[in-house]
């Protein structure tokens, strides 16, 4: 809306980035106007929702080299794709990721038969015995999408407080009252038993070593994401924590001309959340316009005054 053109490069071969690789049934509800929606059908919207400004998208590929060339910058991806930009938005959220794998005896033999790191369909699961592993967000939000389709939900977690929204721990917990689902707590994930693949049941273990089977078809473990922030570490951005440095509201970080939203970026009082990421963006937006019209003023104060200019 405020004119200017855009390119998006992302690594994986969708639009989307976790929400279509890791959850796209995963109920999200932050969205400001929808109660509740999932994470694929929310990437749909945005998509649609971008495509009359026209965005040029470069997927399956991978930001590899970052040049300043006076006040422009230019981008090769790993695909030799060269873009020429008086600005870049950093929106890389956890990075090029992967899982966290519990440390299992022959793990890998199960892993894409009956062991997890995400679910694409719920009704793929449905009449499995489903053992979860965790204690933050993924694992009680699938817990709770899981009840009413598969055949007995097991969650297994170290302890009796969970990392996740007080109020879907409060559901889950009184799920588990109702003898809707299984709490195995505290307990943690021990070893696996099945064949050719096919888990017939999760080995747990407390924490005076006392063990017990879990009969299962299915094992959730969701321990987190690794974030790997790969070449973004070679730009000479100010990194904290694994995360990079900006700061609000331009979210400016300590190169100029290079900014960053969502959840690869980190500031005080950071909230990720998708619904703070929108805003980082705007914000963003308008930091940026003066580099790409430096010579314009910008008049812009509602959207239902500007409208939609497409580019």
């Amino acid at each position: 809306m405020l004119g200017l053109r855009c390119h998006v490069v992302d690594t994986l071969a969708h639009l989307g980035g976790q929400c279509t690789a890791l959850y796209p049934e995963k109920p999200i509800y932050d969205i400001p106007g929808f109660p509740t929606i999932e994470a694929g059908a929310l990437i749909e919207r945005l998509e649609q929702q971008a495509a009359p400004f026209a965005p040029t998208y470069h997927l399956d590929q991978q930001v590899t080299g970052l040049i300043r060339n006076g006040n422009d910058w230019q981008i090769t991806t790993s695909r030799d794709t060269i873009i020429h930009a008086r600005a870049i938005i950093l929106a890389a959220g956890a990075g090029a990721f992967g899982p966290n794998r519990p440390p299992l005896e022959n793990l890998a033999d199960y892993e894409g038969k009956s062991v997890f790191y995400s679910i694409r369909r719920r009704q793929d699961l449905a009449g499995k015995k489903v053992v979860i592993a965790g204690g933050g967000d993924s694992a009680v939000d699938w817990a709770l999408a899981l009840v009413d389709q598969a055949a007995r939900v097991q969650v297994v977690h170290r302890r009796d407080q969970f990392r996740a929204a007080p109020d879907n721990e409060a559901k889950l917990k009184q799920l588990a009252a109702d003898g809707k689902i299984d709490l195995v707590i505290p307990y943690q994930l021990a070893g696996l038993q099945g064949k050719e693949g096919q888990l017939t049941g999760v080995l747990v273990r407390d924490f005076d070593g006392g063990e017990k089977l879990l009969v299962a078809d299915v094992l959730l473990p969701f321990y987190g994401l690794a974030m790997k922030l790969g070449p973004i570490l070679d730009w000479g951005l100010a990194i904290d924590r694994n995360h990079v440095a900006a700061t609000p509201p331009s979210m400016a970080t300590n190169q100029p001309g290079i900014f960053a939203i969502g959840d690869v970026v980190t500031y005080p009082g950071k909230l990720k959340l998708i619904l703070t990421g929108f805003a980082e963006a705007a914000s963003a937006a308008h930091a940026i316009y003066p580099l790409v019209f430096p010579d314009k003023a910008l008049h812009f104060e509602y959207s239902t005054t500007k409208g939609v200019t497409h580019i």
